[in-house]
């Protein structure tokens, strides 16, 4: 019986999860809906991401690449991001619109 208690009064402490969390090393958490902040944005940007990397971070936003086929409607929020590409195939500008 008291090594239950050890047991729950642990889990109780948090010194044993069920579910460990991973901490990301990139330093950057996806971040839901439109680009509301410029800042934080081009810092990512200067990382130079990967397309896979930036519909990570910005799920919400749709990114269009060179050669991809977009219409043209109109948009007053930062929810569509036409990207420029290096040779590398990374992220390095682009624009809302």
């Amino acid at each position: 019986m008291p090594v239950l208690v050890v047991v729950m009064l642990g889990l109780a402490m948090g010194g044993c999860t069920l579910q460990k969390s991973e901490g990301r090393d990139d330093g950057f958490e996806p971040r839901p809906g439109t680009v509301e902040a410029m800042e934080p944005f081009h810092a990512f940007l200067d990382t130079r991401p990967t397309p896979e990397e930036f519909r990570r971070v910005y799920p919400d936003v749709t990114l269009v690449l060179p050669g991809d086929i977009a219409t043209h409607e109109y948009r007053t929020d930062k929810s569509r991001f036409f990207a420029e590409l290096d040779d590398d195939g990374r992220i390095v500008d682009g624009e809302f619109r």
